[in-house]
């Protein structure tokens, strides 16, 4: 099983993900990678992911990863990797999560090579998603992710710039 997740959570929206893999047969693999963009104030997600491994699953590989970047402040962003091992002939088994704001080095790396912010943000962004999109293998798939990804950073922005405005 490969299960890939991508998703962006507006101001005021909860978004929650559970997850359950069962193990239950001789030498399973699992990889479970969920990528979250939180925008705004009172953005929510929760993403639970639950893996457990039988006594009837030797030989079981199994990972989960939950990611989180946080775009600005006021959002929040829950991960719960659980992991149950009945087995004690396994390969591998493990799960992680963070959550995260912006590298100002990063940012600092990019806006020195002549990249206005807005971009260098972008661009972090993309470099984010697109990381898991490769998974995917399938090109038309993958590209049409990317786009999708594009316009809702452009949203973004003129809803930032429209903030701006009505600030002033």
């Amino acid at each position: 099983l490969n299960m890939l997740g991508i998703y962006f959570v507006d101001p005021g929206e909860h978004i929650e993900h559970r997850t359950m893999v069962v193990h239950n047969h001789p030498e399973c693999k699992s990889r479970v990678v969920y990528k979250g963009a939180l925008d705004g104030k009172d953005a929510h997600s929760t993403w639970v992911g639950n893996a457990l491994i039988a006594p009837t699953a030797p030989g079981t590989d199994s990972y989960e990863l939950n990611r989180n970047l946080v775009l600005t402040p006021g959002a929040i962003a829950d991960s719960e990797p659980n992991l149950e091992i009945e087995n004690g002939n396994i390969i591998g088994a493990g799960h992680a999560s963070s959550v995260g704001r912006f590298d100002d080095e990063e940012l600092f790396y990019l806006q020195s090579r002549g990249i206005s912010e807005t971009e260098a943000r972008k661009l972090v962004v993309r470099g984010f998603f697109g990381e898991l999109v490769e998974e995917i293998g399938v090109p038309f798939i993958a590209e049409h992710l990317m786009n999708v990804i594009d316009r809702r950073l452009a949203r973004g922005e003129s809803d930032a710039m429209k903030a701006v405005l009505e600030d002033k």
